[in-house]
C-alpha cells in the first residue's frame, strides 16, 4: 500500500473583526502534486465557502507571476474570490512584509499590508478594473427573488459587474426587507442561468450596526456566504457609477449578519463614475487554526 500523504493547512477567519467571525477559510500552503480532482474533494471534505491551494515556483517566478494559488468551492474551482484572495495572501506574508502577490487562475493579484491604529495587520487586495454587463429586467429579478417591486430602489439599476467573477449588484430599498428575504435558490439560478451574471449580491443603505455604511447579503449554492470580497469590489465600483460613493471614499459593507458570522469588508474605488478603476477591497484576518490532513 503506497504511503499516504500528509497535507498541512491552515484555517482562518477573513474579513472579521474578531476570531470567530467573518468567512473562514482553509489554505493547503503546500499542494505540489495535487490533482484538480484531488483539490475538489479536498475542498468538499472541508465544506467551506472556498479552500485554497498553493503551489510554490523558484523566486524568479514568484517575484513576476506572484505565487500561483487556486481557489475552490465545494462544488467547482473558482477564477478568483476574494476572501479566499486576502485569507491565503495573509498566510504566506512574512513578518513585516507589506506586499504578497498571487497569480490566480484570473491572472495577478497583489494584496498589501498595513498597520492599523490598534496594530492590527490590514490587508488590502486590487482587483481587475470592472467589466460591465447587463441591466437586469426589474421585474424579472423581483420575480426571481420573490419580492416587490416596491422592496428594491427604484433610483438605482441592476447591473452585472466583474471584476474576476460577474455579480448582478441588486439594491433594496430598507434593511429590514433584506433581512427578511428567503429566496427560492432553484428560481435564482434559472434566472441567473439566462444572464451574464453568476450570483446576485443584495445590497441596502441601511445597516445592523451604525458604524457601518452599507449592509450585503449573497445566498449561493443553497446557502448564505459570510463575506463575499469578489461581489464586494465590483458593488464599489457600481456604488461611485451610480453616486453611493465618492472617489478614493472607503467605506464598510457589512455581510454574515443573518448567519450570525458579521464580516467587516472595506472597499474604495478610484477613477470617476464615468469611469472606475483601482478597485481596492480589504480586511482583517484571524486565527489561526493548523491542521493536517492525511490523503
Amino acid at each position: 500500500m503506497a504511503d499516504k500523504r500528509k497535507l498541512k493547512f491552515v484555517h482562518i477567519d477573513v474579513f472579521a473583526e474578531r476570531p470567530l467571525e467573518g468567512n473562514p477559510l482553509a489554505v493547503y500552503y503546500k499542494a505540489d502534486g495535487l490533482t484538480t480532482k484531488q483539490m475538489q474533494t479536498i475542498a468538499r471534505e472541508m465544506n467551506l465557502s472556498e479552500t485554497t491551494f498553493v503551489f510554490r515556483r523558484e523566486r524568479k517566478t514568484e517575484n513576476s507571476k506572484g505565487i500561483r494559488a487556486r481557489i475552490f468551492t465545494v462544488q467547482e474551482e473558482l477564477p478568483f474570490a476574494g476572501h479566499p484572495t486576502l485569507g491565503t495572501a495573509w498566510v504566506l506574508r512574512g513578518e513585516n512584509q507589506s506586499e504578497v502577490v498571487l497569480d490566480l487562475n484570473v491572472g495577478r493579484i497583489p494584496v498589501k499590508f498595513s498597520k492599523r491604529g490598534n496594530g492590527k495587520v490590514f490587508g488590502e487586495m486590487t482587483q481587475k478594473d470592472p467589466d460591465w454587463g447587463l441591466r437586469h429586467d426589474l421585474t424579472n429579478v423581483t420575480s426571481a427573488l420573490g419580492v416587490s417591486i416596491d422592496d428594491l430602489d427604484p433610483e438605482s439599476p441592476i447591473e452585472t459587474v466583474s471584476t474576476g467573477n460577474p455579480f448582478a449588484i441588486v439594491p433594496f430599498r430598507s434593511l429590514a426587507k433584506l433581512k427578511e428575504l428567503h429566496p427560492d435558490g432553484a428560481k435564482m439560478e434559472n434566472y441567473l442561468a439566462t444572464t451574464d451574471a453568476k450570483f446576485f449580491y443584495l445590497i441596502c443603505k441601511e445597516t445592523s450596526n451604525a458604524k457601518a455604511d452599507f449592509h450585503a447579503r449573497m445566498i449561493f449554492y443553497g446557502g448564505e456566504d459570510p463575506a463575499t470580497g469578489s461581489a464586494a469590489g465590483p458593488a464599489a465600483a457600481w456604488m461611485l457609477r451610480h453616486g453611493w460613493i465618492e472617489p478614493e471614499q472607503q467605506v464598510w459593507i457589512e455581510q454574515g449578519i443573518e448567519i450570525l458570522r458579521p464580516s467587516q469588508i472595506f472597499v474604495r474605488s478610484g477613477g470617476t463614475p464615468e469611469k472606475p478603476t483601482n478597485i481596492r477591497v480589504g480586511g482583517f484576518c484571524h486565527g489561526a487554526i493548523k491542521g493536517e490532513l492525511l490523503f
